[in-house]
């Protein structure tokens, strides 16, 4: 009995659903695509598989195997062009607020030689595992699984690797387990070198967010790094301009020791969105350095961040 056989056996709806089938002996393996399909209709679909065919003499036992399609993941490269300024603190807590509001979302640390994810999503020192040749992704205490070169090495230790091996790096933490996550955000290291080339050679993004400083050094760096992006085809989402504004803890005076207003202008110059501001402030290197995310947490720093995941969300659902 071939396969037009034994589908021929099967309900209509059940047989569109057949990949694959098999009479080996009296034993019948079949295996049926159940994308879209909750558990307990999978579970009536695998029951009325059954049933018919065991109705047929030449068979006495079924082996049922169901597949769904994956989910569909889509990259989100956090990008900044100059270290410093505070892209990594924004990839955590943009991650721990998509998470908040229902996304499965996973967090790759692509900054291979400064990896600071680990402790920004309190979990340095743990180290992930290894399945069918993949790593699977470290969890965190906020529902935001990662993967970092922080996780794999010895604390403190330099890492000191050549183009190829930062490009094999990072094809490991990219193609790991990952589950049932969606949208996977990317930490990129300053710069526009062997990492992104990489990345966008074998990994593209759906889209890119620029994090900036207001600064005309800073600018510079992010416009060249925008321009990468654009290049290789990849959309900008928006830039974020970071320590924006200083409230003196004394007076409640705000001033702007890095200038003011200068993403915007170059977002409207790229004919991006801006993000959102995130001001100077102590309790975010505070959060920071304690493993605690201002995102997850009530108070208008965590609402910022909250805002601009919005942002991306909505960007991303458009």
């Amino acid at each position: 009995m071939d396969q037009d056989a034994l589908k021929a056996l099967l309900r209509a709806d059940i047989a569109a659903r057949v990949q694959s089938a098999r009479l080996t002996g009296a034993t019948a393996t079949v295996v049926l695509d159940v994308a879209g399909l909750d558990a307990q209709a999978r579970a009536a679909l695998g029951q009325a598989a059954e049933q018919a065919l065991l109705k047929n003499e030449q068979i006495d036992d079924v082996r049922l195997a169901m597949t769904a399609e994956r989910a569909q993941r889509r990259i989100v490269a956090i990008g900044s062009g100059k270290g410093g300024v505070g892209k990594s603190t924004l990839t955590a807590n943009l991650a721990v607020a998509l998470a908040q509001s229902g996304h499965k979302v996973g967090v790759v640390d692509a900054d291979i030689y400064g990896p600071s994810q680990p402790v920004l999503l309190g979990n340095a020192g743990e180290r992930p595992v290894a399945e069918e040749g993949k790593l699977v992704p470290v969890a965190s205490e906020y529902g935001v699984p990662v993967l970092s070169m922080g996780h794999l090495v010895e604390p403190g230790k330099a890492i000191a690797w050549r183009g190829p091996m930062v490009g094999n790096a990072l094809g490991q933490l990219i193609d790991a387990h990952w589950g049932d996550v969606e949208v996977l955000l990317v930490d990129l290291p300053p710069g526009t070198g062997d990492v992104q080339l990489s990345m966008l050679q074998k990994h593209k993004p759906a889209g890119a967010v620029i994090v900036s400083t207001p600064q005309d050094l800073a600018l510079i760096d992010a416009t060249r790094a925008a321009q990468l992006f654009e290049t290789a085809g990849v959309p900008i989402v928006g830039l974020v301009e970071n320590m924006a504004g200083y409230a003196c803890p004394h007076c409640g005076e705000v001033s702007d020791p890095f200038g003011r207003g200068g993403v915007e202008a170059a977002a409207e110059a790229m004919g991006a969105p801006l993000l959102g501001r995130i001001p100077l402030e102590m309790a975010i290197r505070e959060a920071s350095d304690a493993g605690k995310p201002l995102a997850a947490g009530e108070g208008a720093p965590g609402a910022i961040f909250r805002d601009v995941a919005d942002r991306l969300a909505t960007w991303l659902a458009g």
